[in-house]
């Protein structure tokens, strides 16, 4: 099957495409062009000058529509993945948080199914936790946190093969061992709720740790003991040139201002926007799977209110926030948005940019930055368009 998108804005991996059009067979991009004249026997689609982009690439997210990860269940996955897909999301990596090691291989098993399916969005397992820093424990389940154990962590990557992401505080105990293991074995290690200093992070950094689970949360930046003052993690990943972070990019986990700061510094290559979505995204539920978790003033939080549990946003809104709110341009929020995070997790290969051969992964967003029609692997996602 043929079909054209014509009449559009194309953001490629060389600008902006005017008039442009996407030629799609099956599930792969078979040219993009700015040329849009109608390619004989294609199904046409007028995009009426729209935005066309790639798709998000979802690396931290917890659920949505309702349903939680950490469920395990086949139901679950499939109800979160399909409500933030059709927010712009064509690729996701399902997150736990600190979870027992029972619920990691159920997830796991879930996700395998899942991967194992053909055009599935699904292309592998992010394990937030459980080896995390207990004062930096957040929204963070703490009967779950522990320090790293390799009597887990071992038979965990040894039976399965979904694990594409693991994060863990790294001035814990074991935590350098659990790094380079990890990444010894393709997954990608990134260092979170922690408590981190400056060494602390370069030693981590060359263990194996290249990527900042959300940036500026559950960690500390520049502070004092008594009259001595000591750079922070944030700080301390800041001058880590090759080292990668998110954000939760809903401007409340971080506000405008701090989020063009790390556009600023990190630049687009190394930062990726992420949800940290939990159930109640994407639906008309108020309830987290973590009952000390409530809804408030648009993002999650614990009820105690002492710190941020995750968010209720979607890929749109990540995008929005960055050009409306932290005024960074178009290109550049889209691609912290789908080409960073493909690349940070190992598939921009075929993810992420719209370039002959890739996978048939599109958005089409209006001129408010509204979500119009997503296309996944080719496929119109069901609920998406309002484009006709």
């Amino acid at each position: 099957m043929l079909t054209q998108i014509i009449n559009a804005r194309i953001l490629t991996p060389q600008g902006w495409l005017k008039d442009g059009s996407v030629l799609i067979r099956d599930n792969k991009i078979l040219e993009v062009t700015n040329c849009d004249l109608a390619i004989v026997g294609a199904t046409l689609i007028d995009a009426k000058g729209m935005y066309i982009v790639p798709g998000g690439v979802e690396i931290h997210v917890h659920g949505g529509g309702g349903r939680d990860f950490m469920e395990g269940s086949e139901d679950a996955f499939r109800t979160a993945v399909k409500a933030h897909m059709q927010h712009g999301t064509t690729s996701i990596f399902p997150t736990l948080s600190s979870s027992t090691i029972p619920m990691i291989r159920a997830a796991a098993a879930t996700t395998e199914k899942l991967m194992s399916e053909p055009d599935s969005p699904v292309l592998g397992l992010h394990l937030e936790g459980h080896y995390f820093n207990m004062k930096m424990a957040g929204g963070q389940m703490p009967e779950n946190i522990k320090n790293p154990d390799p009597e887990e962590y071992i038979p965990l990557l040894e039976e399965t093969h979904c694990i594409k992401r693991w994060d863990a505080a790294p001035e814990l105990p074991g935590a350098m061992q659990f790094g380079k293991y990890i990444t010894s074995k393709g997954v990608l290690a990134a260092v979170g709720h922690t408590q981190a200093e400056f060494e602390d992070i370069y030693t981590a950094f060359q263990a194996g740790y290249t990527h900042a689970t959300h940036f500026y949360n559950a960690m500390p930046g520049f502070h004092k003991r008594r009259e001595y003052k000591y750079e922070g993690t944030v700080e301390s990943i800041y001058l880590m040139d090759d080292m990668t972070v998110e954000v939760v990019a809903d401007g409340i986990h971080v506000p405008p201002t701090i989020l063009r700061l790390v556009h600023k510094i990190k630049g687009v290559e190394k930062t990726a926007l992420i949800t940290d979505a939990l159930a109640c995204a994407a639906s008309d539920s108020k309830e987290a799977f973590d009952p000390r978790v409530i809804i408030e003033d648009g993002v999650c939080k614990l009820a105690d209110r002492s710190a941020l549990a995750g968010s209720i946003a979607t890929m749109d809104r990540l995008i929005r926030t960055m050009v409306q709110k932290a005024e960074i341009p178009l290109e550049d929020a889209v691609r912290m948005a789908s080409e960073t995070p493909a690349r940070i997790m190992g598939v921009l290969d075929r993810k992420g940019t719209l370039e002959r051969g890739k996978d048939a992964d599109i958005m089409a967003l209006d001129r408010d930055l509204n979500v119009r029609a997503v296309w996944a692997m080719g496929k119109l996602v069901e609920g998406t368009n309002t484009l006709f």
